[in-house]
């Protein structure tokens, strides 16, 4: 049987953020993510900081766009236990 809340959406942009630092040698801060995306900041610090936060389709093709990423990049399936 479904449990409500037996897993969690994690999302990886802190983890492409620092990759693309490490790539271009400089820093990305996500007033440049949400310039580039349009992406409002407070919903991309909300996206890496926020447990089970729950975006759109369109934010994740954007941020997939941006960091040039494939979805499950972006976006892991954490199962409970």
């Amino acid at each position: 049987m479904y449990r409500a809340h037996c897993h969690v959406i994690r999302y990886r942009l802190k983890e492409l953020v620092a990759d693309r630092e490490f790539r271009e040698g400089r820093r990305v801060t996500l007033e440049e993510v949400a310039s580039v995306t349009g992406i409002h900041r407070t919903t991309l610090s909300k996206i890496a900081n926020k447990r089970g936060y729950n975006t759109t389709t369109e934010n994740l093709d954007r941020l997939c766009k941006f960091f040039e990423c494939r979805l499950e990049q972006l976006v892991e399936y954490v199962p409970d236990g």
